[in-house]
Formats: C-alpha cells, sequence, structure tokens
C-alpha cells in the first residue's frame, strides 16, 4: 500500500464520491478504502448491500441511508455536517455514484456552498463494458430508458442518428420488451450485452443487431448494453469528375501525390487509386 492514511487528520475535508465494486469485492481501490474507514459517516443507497462490502474489510464507519427517495429530506443535515468540516463519503450499491444513482442533488448543494468535491477514480461498468466491447472509443452514455412510450421513442430516434457507440442500462425484466426496439432503431451495428460484471459468472453477449434474440429466460443481474457506431460505407466510383480533375491540375505541381490524394477523397467519390493514376499521368506529361 503506497502512501497509507493513519487518521482523519490527513484527510481532506469534504464530500467524497468514492466507487465501490460492481461485482468482485477485491476490485476495491486501496484509497478508496482508506476513505471510508476515515470517514466521519458514509452516505449508503442500500445499508443492506453495502453491508457485505463493510463487513468484508472492517468498515466500522458511521452509516446514513440516502437514495433516491429520502435524499432530499437528508440534503440540509448532510450539509450542515459537511460545514462543520466533517469527512462524508458518498457510496452506490455498486459503481461510481451519480451515474444513473442517486448523489447529484448533494453535489450540486455542495457546489453552492463552496464545500470540497473529491471523486475518487474506481470500478464503472460504463469503461469496463466500452474496453471490452472492441468498438470505438467515442461513446455517449445515456443510462435507463424512460419509461413513457413517447419518451422512449423520441430518445431512440434521436440516438439512432448520433454515430458513436451508445451504452445503455436495461434490468433484465425490461430486456425482451427492449429487443424488438434495438432492432428498429439500430439494425446494421453490433451490439455486446454484459451481464453481472466482474461475478463469477459474468457473461458477454456479442452479435449484430439483425441477429438479436429474445431471452428465453429472463437473464439475472443488471445489463449493461454498448451498440456499435454506424459502419458508414463511402461509395467510390472509378470515375473522375470533370471538377476533380480541375483541382488536381491546380495542385499537382504544389503538392504530392499523396496529399492531393488525401484531399480529393474528402470531396470526392472518385477511388484513391483513380486519383493516384490520374495525378501520375499528369506528372509523366510534365
Amino acid at each position: 500500500m503506497v502512501n497509507p492514511i493513519s487518521n482523519k487528520n490527513e484527510v481532506k475535508k469534504g464530500l467524497y464520491l468514492v466507487p465501490t465494486p460492481i461485482g468482485n469485492l477485491g476490485d476495491i481501490t486501496f484509497r478508496s478504502l482508506e476513505i471510508l474507514k476515515n470517514s466521519d459517516c458514509i452516505l449508503c443507497e442500500d445499508t443492506r448491500v453495502s453491508k457485505n462490502l463493510f463487513n468484508k474489510f472492517e468498515i466500522k464507519t458511521k452509516v446514513i441511508s440516502n437514495h433516491k427517495f429520502n435524499e432530499k429530506k437528508n440534503l440540509s443535515k448532510i450539509i450542515n455536517l459537511l460545514k462543520e468540516g466533517k469527512i462524508i463519503s458518498l457510496i452506490s450499491d455498486a459503481g461510481t455514484p451519480t451515474i444513473s444513482d442517486p448523489g447529484r442533488i448533494l453535489v450540486n448543494e455542495c457546489i453552492k456552498n463552496n464545500i470540497d468535491i473529491i471523486p475518487l477514480p474506481g470500478a464503472s461498468a460504463v469503461t469496463t463494458a466500452i474496453s471490452a466491447s472492441g468498438f470505438s472509443d467515442k461513446y455517449l452514455f445515456y443510462g435507463f430508458f424512460p419509461e413513457k412510450e413517447k419518451n422512449l421513442k423520441e430518445n431512440l430516434k434521436f440516438l439512432s442518428e448520433i454515430n458513436v457507440c451508445l451504452v445503455f442500462f436495461i434490468s433484465p425484466r425490461k430486456i425482451n420488451k427492449m429487443i424488438p426496439r434495438i432492432k428498429e432503431y439500430f439494425l446494421g451495428r453490433k451490439i455486446l450485452i454484459c451481464r453481472e460484471i466482474s461475478k463469477y459468472y459474468e457473461e458477454y453477449i456479442r452479435c449484430s443487431v439483425k441477429d438479436l434474440t429474445i431471452f428465453e429466460k429472463e437473464p439475472k443481474g443488471e445489463l449493461t448494453i454498448v451498440i456499435s457506431d454506424k459502419n458508414i460505407i463511402k461509395k467510390t466510383s472509378n470515375i473522375l469528375s470533370e471538377s476533380d480533375k480541375y483541382i488536381i491540375n491546380k495542385m499537382i505541381n504544389k503538392l504530392s501525390i499523396r496529399e492531393i490524394a488525401g484531399l480529393i477523397t474528402e470531396i470526392s467519390k472518385a477511388s484513391k487509386k483513380e486519383i493516384y493514376n490520374y495525378c501520375l499521368k499528369l506528372k509523366n506529361e510534365k
């Protein structure tokens, strides 16, 4: 362990956002454990879930239940504790706090009150799924889908037009309902379904969206879905247009053939081979 914290006096005062394992408890960081042990209290989404972590690592810090149904009620009490110089950690049931989990209300109140917010790096289903996907590292994290049909259709239409990877959270009981929607809006893309990430029975299902099928049995555990970016195929032609030739003639004595080919392919449907051949022909004529 590097530079372990021996007492609370070595910990900066403020609100700590502490990621917790999304499956395997061994994924927690040394720093996260030190901060949790040296906090004055820990805000937990579900104290019953967090108890497993606390028991394993002998964390005996005072716990306050803080979830989406009571976080507004807790707000003034927690802010007062922070103003008194208390060290408070916020955790969710799994992963990084505030990412599709409670916490944003408290974070924004801390910002208003000039209270330090210290985020710790750590477990995240989003980045874990992206890293295993093999898709582009340019991605948009969406979270959970809306319940209302109108909002769902509007969101899916908007997302289907964005050419980046898309990451969603879907509960097991809703996945079969969403599969026809995914096939309707994301045909032509690839998909990765991550189940029980970092747990013993973790599973990664890879296929094209068109081959996606309904689950015969409701899968266990939260699902993280990654949809690839669009596979845009640029149609090429073996024929150079007159405007292409005109531009090449203007540039032939100023740029290299490689530079010209790179520029022309950005604005033309002509193949790179055809551009090269035309440039060589001009060079040979001179």
